[in-house]
């Protein structure tokens, strides 16, 4: 069987409300590119990156000199033809690589007739759990909806999701507001959810590294009386986490500091992150993320999936991985529940009890929606891409790392934007 096309389809599809962010906002919709590999069998493989317009697409096209040709089961090749890592010093093709891996391990499981999971040993649980992912949200620009600004919203927010779709773990972006406001509402968060610390409902915050070291740790130690699974990327490097690490009675977590294996190494050398967050995107396919799983297994460190604004093709990528890992130590993460649509046959994947069931037809298991694939990639065209690292009612505002910058919460305006 050998490659015959690529193509890449960008496509944009509404989220309930804008998501605000340590860098900005995801401004009322993801825009990623869906990926199609064809083969001299008419069988079609499904990829999916984050991002996308004419560059990304370009790119695609441009794999076509690498890859027509190439047998789609020879992926450990293909990894070193299109992003070798001392060539990616040149031309980093990582997510590149991700979505075409996506694509050729649909394609294997579709021409052998198993699930993708069966393709990396077989699953070991039928569904995956998830944490309810909660963020500051501006109010929806077309009627009004969906703000979380203050602390009763965040509240009432999370306690709609749980009663929506039965999460028991809850995971807050911060990074948005100053420390001081977003500790108040991390503990309202767990006070009005969670039960005590030996059981119930778990809570993780994340803030997206922007604070400085000594913020993480005062932070860090407030919050330890709460029934925490992690403290995610508090503040930047692996030294900035060590130091929180040794000060803060949390574990420590990470999808920023810790996304290759040198990185993976040296922190195993030196541990300042307790648990690794595996992407499919940013580490470069399923298979990596596996590969890095068994490094984590074999030193002890916790292993969960890492969300980077999924849309139903992305997702199954993450349900098979958290299928196949014996140490799945946390509920994944996915920003899925804030969409309003997908690009996916039978539409968004149903929430049961907090978890979404792995698909189990050939390869990925899931088919798209020509439909909703021409609707929304007419919706991209319509309103083009947004700039994720900027607020729009901020303008010129840019964050530092440390931050100091903080949005101020009294603020209730409604960005006028496209949507």
């Amino acid at each position: 069987m050998k490659i015959t096309d690529i193509k890449a389809t960008t496509v944009t599809v509404p989220l309930e409300a804008p998501l605000r962010h340590a860098n900005g906002c995801h401004w009322g919709r993801f825009v990623r590119t869906i990926v199609e590999v064809e083969t001299d069998e008419g069988i079609i493989g499904l990829g999916e990156m984050g991002g996308g317009g004419e560059s990304a697409e370009a790119v695609f096209r441009a794999m076509k000199g690498y890859l027509v040709g190439h047998d789609p089961a020879r992926i450990e090749e293909m990894r070193f033809k299109i992003a070798n890592p001392t060539a990616s010093l040149y031309n980093n093709r990582t997510q590149i690589l991700a979505a075409l891996e996506f694509a050729c391990l649909d394609i294997l499981g579709k021409k052998w007739g198993v699930p993708v999971y069966d393709i990396l040993g077989g699953k070991l649980q039928d569904e995956v759990p998830f944490a309810s992912y909660l963020f500051f949200r501006y109010p929806n620009p077309k009627d009004g909806s969906g703000e979380v600004r203050t602390i009763d919203q965040l509240v009432a927010h999370a306690k709609d999701l749980k009663e929506r779709y039965g999460f028991t773990s809850h995971k807050l972006k911060g990074g948005v507001f100053h420390p001081e406001y977003e500790l108040k509402a991390y503990r309202a968060l767990a006070a009005a959810v969670g039960t005590d610390k030996m059981s119930g409902d778990s809570f993780r915050f994340d803030p997206n590294a922007a604070w400085s070291t000594e913020q993480a740790i005062w932070f860090g130690q407030n919050i330890e009386d709460i029934r925490n699974d992690y403290f995610e990327d508090p503040a930047f490097g692996l030294n900035a986490m060590r130091r929180v690490r040794e000060m803060v009675r949390i574990p420590t977590a990470t999808n920023t500091v810790v996304v290759n294996f040198e990185q993976l190494s040296a922190n195993v050398l030196n541990t300042a992150c307790d648990v690794i967050l595996l992407d499919t995107t940013f580490w470069g396919g399923i298979r990596q993320c596996v590969k890095a799983a068994g490094v984590c297994e074999t030193f002890q460190l916790g292993v969960a999936v890492h969300s980077s604004g999924e849309l139903g093709i992305q997702l199954a990528t993450m349900l098979h991985l958290g299928a196949v890992i014996p140490n799945l130590s946390f509920a994944a993460d996915a920003h899925y529940h804030q969409l309003k649509d997908d690009v996916i046959k039978g539409g968004l994947m149903k929430y049961e009890g907090g978890k979404i069931r792995v698909p189990d037809g050939p390869g990925l298991g899931v088919e798209l929606d020509r439909d909703k694939l021409a609707e929304y990639k007419e919706l991209y065209e319509r309103l083009g891409g947004y700039p994720y690292d900027q607020d729009p009612l901020r303008p010129g505002w840019a964050p530092t790392i440390p931050n100091n910058r903080w949005a101020d919460p009294s603020d209730g305006r409604t960005p006028e934007i496209a949507y």
